[in-house]
């Protein structure tokens, strides 16, 4: 009996992974039926399986991970404006870590980018700007202090 040639397998290696995202935007690019949905779902399942033993994202904040992402798909911060749908501020304030992710952020880039909602879903440390009349208020009272030991 002859053994027949899976046309996939469980990826081994960087370049079969690679071939294989690329399989699959070729797939998602064509016009989706019926008879290929099943490929997709699987070259999805080996990607998905993959990128979790080989997952070199985990140590990376969400934002460090879009920046990487970006990064690796020549996205500028305008192109990304356009695939969530929301204003270029907001894209500014989420890649200088002034605002968080919404649902809704987190759910188009893990279609964009292939992964798991989780790996955008995690927690991560914002810088809060401190309002120019909090720096303002320290001053003034210092020097009302000042003045008021003058006196």
């Amino acid at each position: 009996m002859e053994a027949t040639k899976l046309k996939y397998t469980i990826i081994k290696n960087r370049d079969q992974y690679d071939k294989y995202c690329k399989n699959l935007e070729e797939l998602l690019a064509s016009a989706i039926d019926e008879s290929v949905q099943d490929e997709i779902d699987l070259i999805t399942l080996l990607i998905e399986t993959y990128d979790e033993a080989h997952n070199t994202f985990a140590e990376l904040d969400p934002i460090a991970l879009l920046r990487s992402f970006m990064a690796e798909h020549h996205l500028k911060p305008q192109q990304l404006v356009e695939i969530l749908g929301v204003g270029k501020g907001y894209v500014s304030d989420i890649l200088n870590y002034k605002k968080g992710l919404s649902k809704e952020v987190i759910r188009k880039l893990a279609a964009h980018f292939k992964v798991r909602q989780e790996a955008f879903n995690r927690p991560y440390k914002l810088k809060i700007a401190v309002a120019q009349s909090e720096l303002n208020s320290g001053i003034i009272n210092q020097s009302a202090t000042q003045n008021t030991a003058r006196h």
